[in-house]
């Protein structure tokens, strides 16, 4: 009869399993090592003949409760019975979640829950409170995220209505479709401008993430940097011209800031190393039917004439491709209608009021 289950990785967490009335004890299991994958951080459990893989045994937790959890390692894995060490002395029998296949060492680091944390428990925990399933993990951490920077946001309430916990009674939420994106319907009443609350009213959202958009600069050549590519919006809405000329931009994932997403943005789509940013605006782009909120930047950086290529990342299919053109150029466009989304046209408006400032600070140099 197993006595608990041994967790190795982020199920250690112990805000994970908020509301449960559980019993963490430290353990370690032989011939193991929990390591970090190098290309994203996650907890691996990889094969080693010394090794001694820490973590702790949970009483009070059902097998079958531990395997809807499992999406949260980000693995394939099964349950299996193993012995544990436990830490104040003797071994006893528990259920463990291991890789379908004996992962082998390579040379791995150390996986540390600490680290991980810092960075990415905030989130964790959050989604850890809903139905999980590991397709959309990535999806359900930035959304996660996006609530966390919502929650501690402070924006001015100078003139609009400032909103009391009682202002809005959300009496039910149903979320219809979910997948990449999810769509959630709400029943609720909401505080009306003379005091009352309104009558039960439906209203339905478009749940995305928080998202970046950046617009690279060269104060010196006095030109921008544009991306190019197929946007499924407009085609669904049956625009017969659905490449779209933007900023660079992408949604911010668990445990990044934004700054940190749009310099990771700008070299996946534009192989283009940021340092400096220039805040622009934060911003809901239509808050009638869209969760999203976008955080826009100007970046100063060098364009020379082999800046523009061909980018974009394989597993993603994305197909993008860079327009370097003269700040006359990109208000041209604006003006025609050639540029059609707003994140873009509010950067180059932006640009357009604080030009000549930048050009000014910009040192003088060989271009």
């Amino acid at each position: 009869m197993s006595e608990g289950c041994f967790l190795w990785g982020v199920l250690r967490y112990p805000p994970l399993w908020r509301g449960r009335d559980l019993d963490f004890e430290p353990a370690s299991l032989r011939g193991v090592m929990v390591a970090a994958d190098p290309e994203t951080g996650a907890a691996l459990l990889v094969s080693q003949h010394d090794g001694l893989a820490q973590g702790a045994l949970l009483r009070g937790l059902a097998a079958e409760d531990l395997q809807t959890m499992a999406a949260l390692e980000g693995n394939s894995l099964r349950c299996a019975r193993v012995t544990v060490e436990l830490a104040q002395g003797g071994q006893v029998q528990a259920t463990a979640l291991l890789p379908q296949t004996a992962l082998a060492d390579q040379g791995f680091a150390a996986w540390d829950l600490a680290q991980w944390a810092a960075r990415y428990g905030a989130e964790y925990a959050l989604v850890a409170q809903a139905e999980v399933e590991a397709a959309r993990l990535g999806p359900l951490l930035a959304r996660a995220g996006a609530r966390l920077r919502a929650a501690a946001q402070v924006a001015p309430v100078t003139r609009r209505h400032s909103a009391g916990t009682q202002d809005v009674a959300c009496q039910a939420l149903r979320q219809p479709y979910k997948r990449f994106f999810a769509v959630e319907e709400a029943d609720l009443r909401f505080r009306r401008f003379d005091g009352s609350l309104s009558p039960q009213v439906t209203r339905a959202g478009f749940i995305s993430c928080d998202a970046v958009t950046v617009l690279p600069y060269d104060a010196q050549r006095d030109r921008v940097l544009l991306v190019e590519q197929f946007r499924t919006g407009p085609f669904l809405r049956g625009d017969p011209q659905p490449w779209q000329l933007e900023a660079i931009a992408g949604r911010i994932d668990a445990g990044e800031t934004p700054e940190e997403a749009a310099r990771r943005e700008a070299l996946e789509e534009a192989g283009l190393t940021l340092t400096a940013l220039l805040p622009v605006a934060q911003y809901y782009p239509s808050p009638g039917i869209l969760t999203e909120f976008l955080y826009s930047y100007l970046a100063l950086t060098n364009l020379p004439d082999h800046a523009a290529g061909i980018f974009g990342l394989a597993e993603e299919s994305e197909d993008i491709r860079g327009h370097l053109i003269s700040f006359d150029q990109l208000m041209a466009l604006a003006q025609s209608g050639e540029i059609g989304n707003g994140p873009l046209l509010l950067l180059a408006y932006w640009l357009a009021a604080n030009r000549i400032q930048l050009r000014r600070a910009c040192p003088a140099s060989s271009v």
